[in-house]
């Protein structure tokens, strides 16, 4: 990325010398309405965006090298036609919404997410060459596609409100017979090509196409009831042709053809340029709810691609992320994934300030009911858990290991005791909550979902010969092996009871059960440990590479152990460095996690040497992550990494710049949102902080760990002495009403209040297949 200039800033203004600061500062969304012609240097978003583009002037392969497109619901992946690269391109349809609706085969066969099938543009000579950008800013792929009888110019989007895949072609003379070809998709589990099928398992009838009045539908029809249909239809203009394709879904009911056709009929009405407008608005409001910007190129560059990725994978009311996102590939897990990978791809949500994005939290409370039948039955008039894996309504249907797992009892095996997940799902909940501050969410999601998760631990919670409370055998994630007091469990009913406790009092409850919360944060079992840190649980000891760290979840995201004396931050660093010293089974989001740890202990280089071995060995050229199959959880949970450096406000502090590197010299973050409800503002120059802003949105307590050295100033929006006081350790405690702003600053200063782009240390290739 070029130097910026001092035109290219956002000025977030000063009552020291300068422009106005705190409550002048516009809102972010009202700068995406202004128009905005094809470049603005005076734009910081536009500044970073522009140089985070991805860039292909090679072929991609496979999904994981080519562009991508989505809206939370519709997803298109782009590359080369398999075994026919040089003939055709191909652009894959999928829809987060289309699944099976067989409970009788579980959640990887009868409920799994469906193939729907892909189109092919197919030109008249052999392609030689291509040039295409993913425009970030626009989140649109434009780009030429050369051949031996001429070129093909394009441009495509999938439209953020109509859900439309919009793909406008403009050929040469020589390519002006170029065509599309729609090829359905067998409608069958994808697990199909990797597992044994279910006894009784069959696939659904092939698709029917046919013509409705110049829009073209394939229709496919499901063996349980209802149908998904991908309608189409191709509009001309001189030499230019756009096709326009959506995809519904409906169950029980047909009715997903009526709607399909409805939509294609609308939306072909506009042109390309007319479907934009209303697509980049969207877009550029969204990007301009944050701002970031470090000296890595590679790294900044990857994190504003995640969030791309993310809106592009995620909405509230779209269903919580598959293992693949939207955009469905050949993987053994089709579906919902509860033991880590939901909780990693929303985490990015809470300091980018996207809590739009948030559906776990909607769907958790929306699907509430389903969670109490995944329990055994003598225990769902007061308990709920959520399964291994489930689909978008939370339902997991017949348990096994073949077709999907279930919750199981703690003490009996099979099936597997897994009982955790929907506590540490409801974790995200509570990051929501207090990111936010909204008590609605407190009250008639967490609260209530909470009290029954933790509810099934008690039953089974029972006093030893110690006179501790001890859990039964239960499974950590993916370890292998049952265990009693398993930490993975016995770290999220600590948790839990503490919420719980915290929450009622919040709410005003005197709750009947309050009484047994305490007595388990009194009387638990301790964390099982040995010489190399924290162990599986009591009867197993962590003695073998594994890449999931269910094993250390108090550390984090729980932060119930943070290291506050010398002996727990020796447990930590021996637990964190036994956990990744064991190669073999490591996996990305084992790299993702131990930056974030590392960063907890503010440990900067380590965050970034482990950021740099996810990039090296586990990235793909277009930011994409796989392993059997596509999993979209752990790029996404990089960027909560790069979060946790930049920010942490975990236990009521927030704390500024606390894991960064010597060689991020310069950074600039804004309207990072933190615990608390807190917008925070902070550049850094020259290694040191020269100025920290909150915005306060609810008015909670605030304390602030600032890093700016020596005595300050504390001042408000209009410049005015603010009262704080010392809350030690470097940070101070600072009475914010709602809607007020605090300005921290050397005392004596009058920095510089502008917010810009820094410049980048080194250069870094583009993510996507440059040639150089």
């Amino acid at each position: 990325m070029p130097s910026p200039s001092r035109r290219t800033v956002l000025t977030t203004g000063s009552a020291l010398g300068g422009t106005l600061l705190a409550s002048r500062l516009p809102a972010p969304a009202a700068a995406a309405d202004r128009a905005e012609p094809a470049a603005h240097p005076s734009d910081p978003w536009r500044t970073v965006l522009d140089d985070a583009d991805l860039v292909w002037q090679r072929m991609p392969a496979a999904w994981y090298e080519g562009p991508f497109l989505g809206n939370g619901f519709l997803g298109s992946g782009i590359y080369a036609e398999p075994n026919a690269a040089s003939k055709a391109v191909r652009f894959n349809i999928q829809h987060s919404e289309v699944q099976d609706h067989r409970p009788e085969f579980g959640s990887l066969f009868g409920l799994a997410r469906l193939p729907i099938g892909y189109f092919t543009l197919e030109p008249v000579g052999t392609i030689t060459g291509l040039d295409w950008r993913l425009a970030l800013h626009d989140a649109e792929l434009t780009g030429t596609l050369t051949t031996d009888k001429g070129t093909l110019t394009l441009r495509a989007l999938v439209h953020n409100d109509r859900s439309v895949l919009a793909v406008e072609v403009t050929p040469s003379e020589g390519e002006r017979r170029f065509r599309w070809v729609f090829h359905p998709a067998d409608a069958i589990s994808p697990r199909a090509a990797f597992k044994p099928l279910p006894d009784g398992y069959q696939g659904n009838p092939p698709a029917e196409v046919a013509d409705h009045h110049g829009v073209t539908a394939a229709v496919q029809p499901l063996l349980a009831g209802g149908q998904h249909v991908t309608a189409w239809r191709e509009r001309g203009s001189g030499r230019t042709r756009t096709l326009y394709v959506h995809v519904a879904h409906s169950y029980p009911r047909t009715t997903a053809l009526g709607r399909a056709l409805k939509t294609i009929r609308s939306t072909a009405q506009l042109s390309y340029s007319a479907l934009a407008v209303s697509h980049r608005a969207w877009w550029h409001s969204y990007y301009r709810k944050s701002f970031l910007s470090v000296p890595d190129a590679r790294i900044q560059r990857f994190y504003w691609i995640q969030l791309y990725k993310a809106a592009s994978a995620a909405r509230r009311d779209a269903p919580v992320m598959a293992t693949s996102g939207p955009w469905l590939e050949p993987t053994p897990w089709p579906n919902t994934w509860w033991n880590l990978n939901a909780q990693l791809e929303y985490w990015l949500v809470h300091g980018s300030n996207h809590l739009e994005l948030d559906a776990i939290t909607r769907a958790l409370g929306e699907f509430r009911d389903n969670l109490a039948k995944e329990v055994a039955q003598p225990y769902r008039v007061d308990s709920l858990g959520i399964p291994r894996t489930t689909d978008p309504h939370l339902v997991n249907g017949a348990a096994g290991t073949l077709t999907g797992y279930g919750v199981g009892i703690p003490g009996q095996d099979p099936p597997t005791p897994e009982v955790g997940n929907l506590t540490w799902a409801l974790h995200n909940v509570w990051l929501s909550y207090r990111h936010t501050m909204d008590e609605s969410v407190l009250r008639d999601v967490l609260f209530p979902l909470l009290r029954k998760a933790i509810n099934y631990y008690l039953h089974f919670l029972e006093p030893g010969p110690d006179g501790r409370l001890h859990l039964p055998a239960t499974f950590s994630p993916e370890y292998g092996g049952d265990s009693r007091d398993c930490n993975y469990d016995l770290m999220l009913l600590t948790w839990g009871c503490r919420t719980l406790l915290e929450s009622a009092e919040l709410l005003g409850v005197d709750d009947p059960l309050a009484p047994r919360w305490r007595e388990v944060l009194t009387r638990r079992a301790p964390y099982p440990t040995d010489g190399n840190g924290f162990m599986i649980g009591a009867d197993i000891p962590f003695a073998k590479s594994h890449r999931h760290y269910s094993h250390l979840l108090a550390v984090y995201p729980l932060y119930e152990v943070t290291g506050r004396t010398p002996d727990e931050r020796a447990l930590i660093e021996r637990s964190l460095a036994h956990w990744v010293g064991f190669e073999g089974a490591l996996q990305g989001y084992t790299f993702t996690g131990a930056a974030s740890m590392s960063a907890l202990l503010g440990k900067g280089e380590d965050a970034l040497k482990y950021l740099g071995e996810l990039m090296t060995r586990f990235i793909r050229p277009n930011t994409m992550y796989q392993e059997s199959g596509p999993v979209i959880e752990t790029p996404l949970s990089a960027a909560q990494s790069l979060h946790d450096m930049i920010c942490q406000s975990w236990g009521g502090i927030i704390r500024v710049f606390p894991a960064l590197p010597t060689a991020w010299a310069d950074l600039t973050v804004h309207h990072f949102r933190t615990q608390g409800a807190f917008l925070l503002s902070a550049v850094r120059r020259g290694g040191t902080t020269h100025w920290v802003r909150l915005v306060s949105e609810a008015g909670a307590p605030c304390v602030v760990r600032h890093g700016i050295a020596g005595p300050v100033d504390v001042r408000d929006g209009r410049g005015r002495p603010l009262r704080h006081a010392d809350a030690g350790d470097g940070a101070l405690r600072i009475v914010l009403r709602k809607g007020e702003s605090a300005l921290i600053t050397a005392k004596g200063d009058r920095p510089d209040l502008t917010v810009a782009p820094v410049s980048p240390n080194g250069d870094a290739p583009r993510w996507g297949l440059p040639l150089t």
